[in-house]
């Protein structure tokens, strides 16, 4: 028995390496990419064969972003991540995500309290290269999928600012079909401060700034709408739907105006996000007529972020009317987040504190018949991270 000649130690294949094997009939020459045993008393131990190479574990925020594309190559760069919806979520749930810096969490809890889906840190963009490895990179604090755009909360600290700033013109150079939107410390508060939540509200007010529409502008502006909704709705009996609070101005002086028409009104009524405990924005009064088979205006004294307005647009479709059409008399892009279509808009506003013609600052200012900047004292910046 000792004199017998030992049988050749077979090697334990992987699965992968015998389902690679049995792919190949006898005799075929095996595929490159499959690792054969060597041959029994070649010498070559199973020690010496080479070991393929470990794969790195990467964490779930990772494996979501798209790999890093080397210079030169095309890819599918321009495509958006697929979208993670985080519609319904409440502001205390958002427990899941780690987020870098309270205001990003501030951010997400208005995102989620208006129902708007969103990714945290999706993606990151290459901007430099060494070879094929990547030196540096852009990573957007948010990505709005139903948008397809991307938000990057700064901090206030100049050299960081700066350092952003030269990092998002790069990524607007390589990558021009990329929406990215970066909203500084005074924007953040800024949004805060529209739903009367965040340092705003302590805020110093001055009094009224400059008129940037006269009752006679504003009343030639209401006129011209008037009769291009006639034009559309010829032989039709739309309902108007008021937004309140902000649009009860606008909203009578609009269907006065719309005297070839014969109409229907009501008002609609939302909560405010204020930063508590409230899981999503509620319907506080509904409107009473039928809108099944309508065609309705929604009618808005103002649109800024979209965000408000984007729920009540659901709530009202919901309902199955014919047709819903947006009418606002002031249209503040500058501070969109959520876009929101518009039919209808009287003018568009600079990003400044605005009151009068039924808008408000902590309810006053609604009564005046022109428009009017207001100075505010704002909050100096406060540095961050």
């Amino acid at each position: 028995t000792e004199d017998a000649p030992k049988p050749a130690r077979r090697r334990r294949r992987s699965p992968r390496q015998a389902e690679a094997s049995d792919a190949n009939p006898p005799g075929a020459p095996a595929a490159e990419a499959t690792e054969a045993a060597p041959p029994p008393h070649s010498g070559e131990t199973t020690e010496d064969a080479p070991k393929p190479a470990r794969r790195r574990r990467r964490s779930p925020r990772q494996a979501e972003a798209p790999a890093a594309d080397p210079p030169g190559v095309p890819t599918e760069r321009q495509g958006a991540p697929k979208p993670r919806r985080k519609s319904g979520r409440g502001p205390d749930e958002t427990g899941d995500v780690s987020f870098m810096h309270p205001s990003e969490q501030e951010f997400a809890k208005l995102l989620d309290y208006y129902n708007v889906p969103y990714l945290y840190e999706p993606r990151s963009f290459p901007l430099r290269w060494e070879g094929n490895r990547v030196v540096e990179m852009f990573s957007p604090d948010f990505y709005l999928p139903e948008q397809d755009q991307y938000f990057e909360l700064t901090t206030m600290k100049q050299s960081l600012v700066t350092q952003k700033n030269r990092k998002l013109r790069h990524v607007r150079e390589l990558y021009p079909e990329i929406n990215v939107q970066l909203l500084y410390r005074r924007d953040y508060v800024r949004l805060l401060g529209k739903y009367g939540y965040g340092p705003l509200t302590d805020a110093e007010v001055k009094g009224l700034g400059h008129v940037l529409f006269t009752q006679e502008q504003i009343q030639a502006r209401v006129g011209e709408l008037a009769r291009q909704i006639e034009q559309d709705y010829a032989g039709q009996t739309p309902v108007f739907v008021g937004v309140l609070r902000g649009a009860f101005v606008f909203m009578a002086d609009l269907i006065r105006e719309v005297s070839a028409l014969a109409v229907e009104t009501d008002f609609i009524s939302v909560s405010r996000y204020g930063g508590g405990q409230d899981r999503r924005v509620e319907v506080i009064r509904d409107v009473d007529v039928d809108l099944a088979g309508q065609h309705v205006i929604l009618v808005e004294g103002i649109v800024d972020t979209g965000m408000s307005l984007r729920p009540i647009m659901q709530h009202v479709q919901a309902k199955r009317p014919a047709s819903v059409e947006v009418c606002a008399m002031f249209d503040k892009r500058a501070r969109r987040v959520v876009d929101v279509p518009l039919r209808y808009a009287g003018f568009e506003i600079p990003d400044e504190f605005v009151v009068g013609y039924g808008l408000d600052h902590d309810e006053r200012y609604r009564n005046l018949p022109y428009l009017s900047t207001m100075s505010v004292v704002e909050p100096k910046p406060v540095p961050q991270r």
